[in-house]
Formats: structure tokens, sequence, C-alpha cells
């Protein structure tokens, strides 16, 4: 006799769906059993009927195991929860980010010169005073790297008129010892 392959549907003849229930049944609680003994798992099989009956294997106390799984998935929850406040704190700070992206780039265009439409006097008055200090600011450095540039030329000017000095005494002596003057 060769098993057919059955289709996934609910069996309509009463008689046979009793029949598969308790061969399936028995089967289910039987590799329940095999499952816990070899590799010393804890578990729990609850099944009711169709006509209310309950049928349950436990490789332990059943109710402890229950608690057991009510607490893991509490657990999960929690897990599932904390990632949520964290997906919508990333959210947020990715919210505030782009808003201060925003009025940089405003404040940027407004630098240069673009987007003055829209501004009030106060505004205006802001921007200005910062152009003004940026201005300062700009203008500090650069007199500060020319202090330090003329200082650099005045120590290579330093160092040149040594050397001139040294090569004159050489041609001093050069002539003095040669007879040529």
């Amino acid at each position: 006799m060769v098993r057919g392959k059955i289709q996934m549907k609910k069996i309509e003849n009463a008689t046979n769906r009793q029949v598969t229930f308790s061969k399936r049944r028995n089967g289910l609680l039987k590799k329940a059993y095999e499952l816990s003994v070899l590799c010393d798992a804890e578990v729990a099989v609850i099944v009711f009927s169709q006509k209310n009956r309950l049928y349950e294997f436990s490789s332990s106390d059943i109710l402890k195991t229950i608690e057991r799984y009510h607490k893991h998935a509490k657990e999960g929850q929690n897990n599932q929860t904390d990632g949520e406040k964290y997906t919508q704190q990333l959210r947020l700070e990715s919210a505030s980010l782009a808003n201060k992206i925003e009025l940089l780039e405003v404040s940027q265009r407004r630098f240069l010169g673009q987007g003055l439409d829209s501004c009030t006097i106060e505004e205006l008055q802001t921007v200005e005073n910062q152009l003004e200090q940026s201005l300062s600011n700009i203008r500090a450095r650069k007199t500060q790297l020319f202090v330090e540039q003329i200082d650099q030329l005045k120590a290579k000017e330093k160092l040149l008129l040594e050397e001139k000095a040294r090569l004159c005494e050489e041609d001093e002596w050069k002539a003095s010892v040669c007879g040529v003057w």
C-alpha cells in the first residue's frame, strides 16, 4: 500500500476526520516525548479536539512550562518595545539633525547674499554683525601670517648677510694671498 500525498484542507467526512485526528495526535505526542528524552528539552503540548476535549503532554510540570513560556514571550515583547523606542529615538535625532542642516544652509545662503528678500531688519543686522566679526577674524589671521612671513624673511636676510660677510672675508684672504686687489 502506497501512501498518497494529502491535500491540506479540512477533511469533510466526520469519521475520517476523527480517525486522522486520533492518529496525528498520538504521533504528535509521541514525537514530543521523543524530543524531550533524546534532546533533554522541556516540551509541553496542549491539544483541544473539535469536541473540546483536552489532550496534553509535558516533560515536566506543565504549569511551570507555561509560566516560563509567558515570561519568555513577555521579554520578547519588551525587546521589541526597546527596539521600537530606539528606532523612534533615531528618527527624532535624524529630524533634529535635518533641521540643523536646513538652518545652516539658510545661514550660509544669507552670508553669500542670497535669500535676503525674506529677512527682517533684525535678521539682516545679525547677518551684518556676523559678517563684520568674520571679516575682523580674517584680517587678524591675515595680519598674523604677514608678521610671521616678515619674521621669516628677516631671519633669511640675516643669514644671507652673514654668508655675504663670510664670502667677502674669504675673497679678502684670497686677494691678499694671491696678491690681487
